[in-house]
């Protein structure tokens, strides 16, 4: 059973590396290299989603850290009250 752990850690690690490549934004991704390369995670798992962590994951903003929804638009057109002024 012990044995077995490193796989299941690498199995889990790969299979999302896999899906976060495939739902990665082409223009976020660092590395200077296109999606259809980062192949590279499926023919070499340990070494392809390694590098995928370290150069190709795309960084992601970081929310607000203060106000709550405060500098974020409405969703629709009647809970702006600029919109809602201005009728």
């Amino acid at each position: 059973m012990v044995r077995l752990v490193p796989v299941i850690v690498i199995l889990a690690a790969w299979l999302y590396a896999m899906v976060d490549c495939a739902m990665a934004d082409r223009g976020r991704i660092r590395g200077g290299l296109s999606k259809t390369s980062w192949f590279l995670i499926a023919v070499l798992p340990v070494i392809g989603t390694t590098l995928w962590f370290a150069f190709g994951r795309p960084r992601h903003t970081a929310p607000p850290t203060s106000g709550g929804t405060r500098g974020r638009r409405p969703m629709a057109p009647d809970d702006d009250p600029d919109f809602l002024h201005g009728l």
